[in-house]
């Protein structure tokens, strides 16, 4: 970028202390706040899962954001948006909420293990609400960070979908890279679900193959840079990515452990 990036938005799976402690909802949760603190502001996303104890966590409704309908798979849905208050890092999270997709108290998989058969249209919806959210913000992002399989579509859509909207034309997207990518198959019709403004086949030809993998494949092949935020990410995505020929930031271990990775992060913003 000619100058530093002056507004991060992260677009999270998991954030702490809403979802149990991993290493992903961790750098959810102090990621912003540290990048916040390098003195850029940031806005923070994440799905509202059933799992998310409302009144505990003070969310509430954000009414001038929700009322927009989404269409998934030729079905309108209507988008939720629900906030609330980290006070300790000064800063809130914004919640993607529908009924049909994220009332359920699972994150992926249900009771039995089964890979939910709707986690095609979850990605979709997600994403497109994320992007609706922040168009209804009027706040422009220079870099766009996604966290999460369930943030993978975001970058086709950022590139494709709203490139020309003044709110997005000037945004880069980073994509982290972790060891959550699903081992079962999505929904064979995910290609025909991601269609969407200024999507064409083309532009999703790898989800003819709707694998995680593939799903990851495709997220950093719109990225204008990614990040290995694990320790273990799949070979196959590790591969992939250093062949795309965009700006990659290996994973550092000790940085992750003593918090340095903020910086670094920071200044892997400023470069693209």
């Amino acid at each position: 970028m000619a100058d530093s990036a002056k507004r991060v938005l992260f677009v999270n799976s998991e954030i702490y202390p809403y979802l149990p402690e991993t290493p992903m909802s961790r750098i959810g949760r102090y990621l912003p706040q540290g990048i916040q603190e390098c003195r850029k502001e940031i806005r923070s996303f994440m799905p509202r899962y059933g799992c998310i104890n409302e009144r505990k966590n003070q969310l509430h409704e954000v009414i001038r954001l929700s009322g927009i309908n989404i269409v998934v798979g030729d079905v309108d849905r209507p988008l939720v948006i629900k906030v609330a208050s980290i006070s300790a890092a000064r800063m809130q999270v914004y919640f993607i909420d529908n009924d049909d997709y994220f009332r359920r108290k699972q994150l992926a998989f249900d009771d039995e293990g089964n890979f939910f058969a709707d986690n095609a249209e979850r990605t979709v919806f997600f994403a497109r609400g994320v992007l609706e959210t922040v168009k209804k913000l009027r706040w422009a992002p220079d870099i766009i960070h996604c966290h999460g399989w369930i943030s993978h579509i975001l970058p086709l859509y950022l590139k494709k979908s709203y490139r020309d909207d003044p709110i997005f034309s000037g945004s880069k997207v980073v994509t982290s890279f972790y060891d959550d990518t699903p081992s079962a198959p999505f929904s064979p019709d995910f290609a025909r679900l991601a269609r969407f403004s200024g999507v064409d086949e083309g532009d999703v030809c790898l989800l003819s193959e709707p694998t995680g993998i593939n799903l990851a494949k495709l997220a950093a092949q719109y990225s204008d840079g990614v990040i290995f935020s694990a320790p273990d990410v799949d070979g196959q995505i590790v591969s992939w990515c250093e062949g795309l020929g965009i700006p990659v930031l290996p994973f550092d271990g000790a940085a992750m452990a003593d918090g340095t990775y903020v910086a670094a992060y920071n200044s892997f913003y400023d470069q693209l």
